[in-house]
């Protein structure tokens, strides 16, 4: 594979995504691999999330979001999903000054059923800390699904008394208001499905599945998919 800089140089020489969704897939098969804790796979992917922020901030990327913690993983055995939960609160929050201060603006998206006010008013301060930067947008999906997400939405429209509803109009109820649909979707680890994953976003998003697990996804490898993505002709439906 090219260096960074190789890769960087070529992706520049045409058009970016405006936005990309990555589900960050394998961490439990990673730990597992070697003989660790699963929590150990997860406490590895959030490294891998930092050096991934790192390069769409490089390069110039407007959006990324990244599925943290699903409505589903509430039902895997043990402690699990608290642990996992935890880690987002006590980890990758560490790291909201650091992105204040490079102009990235950080969102969470998805229910807060389950989630506990320390992490849902964190989740709040981040947002408010960050909202009036200028630069890249992150949004970490936690305790997000896309099924609730469109019920959600049905439910706004409901309590509004709609009539009726537009296509270009839905959107303004998802968590994702104002922000592009994603341009490509990354999923690590070998599984080829979606996963509840912002299935009204994805409607016309192209498709990338990596058999590398998410703790081993590089920076040079995200780079490549980019190259990869720019490769492909996208039609939306026409010829």
């Amino acid at each position: 594979m090219k260096s960074k800089s190789e890769l960087i140089l070529e992706l520049k020489k045409n058009p970016m995504p405006r936005h990309i969704a990555i589900i960050m897939d394998g961490n439990g098969r990673w730990a597992k691999s070697k003989k660790l804790p699963r929590i150990k796979g997860h406490i590895e992917g959030t490294k891998a999330v930092k050096r991934i922020v790192q390069v769409c901030d490089e390069i110039g990327l407007n959006y990324l979001t990244i599925y943290a913690f699903s409505t589903e993983n509430w039902k895997r055995p043990n402690n699990e999903p608290r642990a996992v939960l935890t880690l987002i609160e006590n980890t990758l929050m560490k790291e909201i000054r650091e992105l204040h201060e490079n102009n990235v603006v950080i969102k969470f998206i998805g229910s807060l059923e389950g989630i506990s006010d320390s992490l849902a008013q964190k989740m709040d301060n981040a947002f408010e800390l960050t909202k009036n930067n200028t630069g890249f947008h992150l949004l970490v999906a936690v305790n997000y699904g896309g099924r609730l997400e469109i019920i959600e939405g049905i439910n706004a429209l409901l309590r509004e008394k709609k009539d009726s509803i537009t296509l270009e109009d839905f959107p303004n109820y998802l968590y994702t208001k104002d922000v592009p649909d994603p341009d490509l979707l990354i999923r690590t680890s070998g599984e080829m499905r979606i996963s509840n994953y912002l299935i009204w976003q994805i409607a016309y998003s192209e498709m990338h599945f990596t058999k590398t697990l998410w703790p081993d996804f590089s920076q040079e490898e995200f780079l490549q998919t980019i190259i990869d993505f720019q490769r492909r002709a996208r039609r939306f439906g026409g010829i």
